[in-house]
């Protein structure tokens, strides 16, 4: 008798958690208050980043931190009358983030990294969406020489150890890579080994699409309704009660409060972002993505424009929209590149699902049968989708893992 099995979030992991379920025989019902990649999955850079083996830290430096303290920065943001609820998170990622720990913490992380342009190709060829992706790397510029030259000495000890990629860039490189871009840049990194995507939320729907054609379906719900039955699991859904032998919990920055009604506690930290897209000015291009890494945004080449991204603002998942990020950085990214006007009626925001040793929760819940978690995949969402899904799928059937995910196990967070 095929077994059925439901999850609960479709953005790019728990599409792929479905489509891989789909694949060795279950019969699988994805369920989200909103439409396939319509949350965290629309907004980010669209990046499969190969080279990402090193989770983002916490900085270390005192002199650093006093910096970020002055909260008038373009990669950091923090919401001031939150930080009282958030300092237990930020203490125990500062920790983490120690130069020993955080070297250990690459090490069991990079196997997950080191898959993800395999398994992506696996579904952008399965699903034919070939169309939305470029194979032709990323861009780090630097403007001085003392960051260009450290990011150059971390880059030559992943290449050795994690075999990535990337080219050494002069300044005059990346005024040939980049015509139309002007500024006085000391040099830069290029990453060969990543893809990037044209439209995030496109990819994220032509995955669902391929699930569909393998007899998956798509339904609305919400996971306020989700609990144990019998021996198996239920939801409400617009289609009425579903009820299933296995049930994954993909629910991003909201798996949090998911699992705690089930008497979980997860120590899930957010991370907001934002973007808007841009038109250019004249005949200006832009060819590549292009990290402007000592102001902290990016700005790629996208279906929709140009789009600027912004670094992480420290607030609460529910609290308002606070764009100063992205005026800050259109401010900067405008006297290096001739940006046109925004195409955008605001900007997008979005949540990363963080947690305090930044590698995210993959495996079997530790007191209920048949439920799965896969969520807190922080800044690397779109790049680990597949391969999570992929081995969250191979557990749930009873096959072996074809890498070892057992630095990734809940029990970390709830023995």
């Amino acid at each position: 008798m095929t077994k059925n099995a439901i999850v609960l979030g479709a953005g790019i992991v728990g599409v792929s958690a479905a489509i891989h379920l789909q694949r060795r025989g279950r019969q699988v019902t994805l369920i989200d208050r909103k439409d396939p990649g319509s949350e965290t999955s629309f907004g980010n850079a669209g990046l499969i980043q190969r080279e990402g083996v090193a989770p983002y830290g916490f900085p270390q430096q005192l002199s650093l931190l006093l910096r970020y303290a002055l909260n008038n920065r373009i990669d950091a943001h923090y919401h001031l009358n939150t930080l009282p609820s958030q300092l237990a998170f930020l203490a125990r990622y500062w920790w983490n983030s120690n130069a020993r720990r955080h070297a250990l913490i690459t090490r069991a992380y990079a196997p997950l990294i080191q898959h993800s342009i395999a398994e992506h190709k696996d579904l952008i060829e399965a699903s034919e969406a070939q169309a939305l992706i470029r194979r032709n790397g990323w861009v780090k510029i630097f403007r001085t020489e003392a960051k260009r030259d450290e990011a150059l000495a971390e880059a030559a000890l992943w290449q050795n150890e994690f075999g990535v990629d990337y080219d050494s860039l002069t300044s005059a490189d990346i005024a040939r890579m980049e015509p139309d871009m002007t500024g006085d840049f000391a040099g830069g990194i290029h990453w060969r080994d990543p893809w990037s995507v044209l439209d995030p939320h496109a990819l994220t729907s032509v995955y669902r699409g391929y699930f569909e054609s393998l007899g998956g379906r798509f339904v609305t719900g919400d996971a306020a309704s989700f609990g144990p039955f019998g021996s198996g699991w239920k939801i409400m859904t617009a289609e009425g009660p579903l009820e299933a032998d296995d049930a994954v919990i993909a629910l991003g920055p909201w798996a949090a409060l998911a699992t705690r009604r089930l008497g979980y506690f997860f120590p899930l930290g957010v991370k907001r972002g934002y973007h808007m897209h841009y038109a250019a000015k004249g005949d200006a291009v832009l060819n590549s993505w292009m990290l402007d890494a000592e102001r902290g945004y990016l700005l790629a080449p996208m279906r929709r424009g140009i789009r600027l991204t912004t670094g992480a603002e420290f607030a609460t998942l529910d609290a308002p929209k606070t764009p100063v990020q992205l005026d800050r950085a259109e401010a900067v990214a405008r006297t290096i590149f001739p940006l046109g006007a925004r195409l955008d009626p605001e900007p997008w925001m979005g949540a990363r699902p963080c947690t305090p040793d930044m590698m995210p929760i993959i495996g079997k819940a530790p007191r209920h049968q048949g439920l799965w978690f896969a969520f807190g995949h922080a800044h690397h969402g779109l790049t680990l989708g597949p391969v999570t899904g992929r081995v969250l799928a191979e557990l749930i059937t009873g096959e072996k893992p074809f890498i070892d995910i057992t630095a990734y196990s809940p029990e970390r967070f709830n023995p």
